[in-house]
């Protein structure tokens, strides 16, 4: 197999001291009404403070539809993807999981969020090497992130 496509921040074999930095901090990613909609479709979760932009805008405390909570969890990949945070070196990744999340503030619908990634540990696991990062999801033009996670990926050399 070849090595995902895109730029890598690091190498396999390099992993071990980058451990404890920051690695990078992606762009800005606007999250529109349109992504919040197709991904109640997608998980089934019609919930009005996400969908209802009318019955949001007069009844929710947010003046409007706010952003799922795994919607945002789930953007860590494509944050992740656009950075490089993919070691070089390596095949294919599974996502392994995530020990800690927490939905740390409302994010409004419309708003532009990034990510910022802390390398946390990385060591050999079975076939592989089992990645941790924290992520740290930031809103633009709020103090307070909107979700901090550590996310586990294994990932096999190439």
């Amino acid at each position: 197999m070849a090595e995902p496509a895109g730029r890598h921040l690091f190498h396999l074999d390099q992993a071990a001291s980058f451990v404890g930095r920051e690695v990078a901090v992606s762009d800005w990613l606007k999250i529109e009404q349109e992504r919040v909609s197709a991904f109640a479709d997608a998980t089934m979760d019609h919930d009005w403070m996400h969908t209802d932009v009318a019955r949001s805008r007069a009844e929710s405390p947010y003046g409007g539809t706010i952003v799922q909570g795994f919607l945002m969890m789930s953007l860590l990949i494509r944050l992740h993807h656009a950075v490089g945070v993919v070691p070089g070196g390596t095949a294919y990744g599974l996502n392994y999981g995530m020990d800690r999340v927490r939905f740390t503030s409302v994010v409004p619908t419309g708003s532009r969020v990034r990510d910022r990634i802390r390398l946390k540990a990385f060591a050999p696991r079975g076939e592989g090497f089992l990645m941790t990062t924290e992520d740290t999801l930031e809103v633009e033009g709020q103090a307070k992130p909107a979700m901090v996670a550590d996310w586990l990926t294994l990932w096999y050399r190439a």
